[in-house]
């Protein structure tokens, strides 16, 4: 299968975007939604980059996301490194530091938007935050 099938085959399933938050922060509800507006949007420009196909059936499907919690920095980070290794568009989100937390925290990331099966198999046991 060549690439351009493949973007096709991801571009006729159902897509949605996943953003995974770190639960130990103890993040203000205000920096929180921060956080998780600044991951949707980086993963959403990333793919809109790579693969625009996909980007515009996620905006025609009503850009469907969901918000889910992780323990820590350790687990985030190896459910980061497990959807780049699935093909998976991911975006860390690191912070700025100036309010809650010390500068470079990375505090959340988004998987996707992607093909919303690919993004299940490996956000399957974790909650809604």
């Amino acid at each position: 299968m060549g690439i351009s099938d493949w973007i096709k085959k991801v571009a006729s399933a159902q897509v949605k975007q996943a953003i995974i938050v770190r639960t130990d922060l103890e993040l203000g509800k205000g920096k929180l939604a921060g956080q998780v507006a600044h991951a949707s949007v980086a993963g959403y420009r990333k793919v809109l980059s790579h693969f625009p196909d996909v980007a515009r059936k996620w905006e025609e499907e009503g850009e469907k996301k969901v918000v889910l919690k992780i323990s820590g920095e350790k687990a985030m980070l190896t459910l980061f490194e497990q959807a780049k290794d699935a093909g998976i568009p991911a975006s860390l989100i690191h912070d700025a530091g100036l309010t809650q937390i010390t500068p470079g925290t990375a505090t959340c990331f988004s998987m996707g938007p992607w093909k919303e099966e690919e993004i299940d198999k490996l956000t399957s046991e974790l909650k809604l935050l």
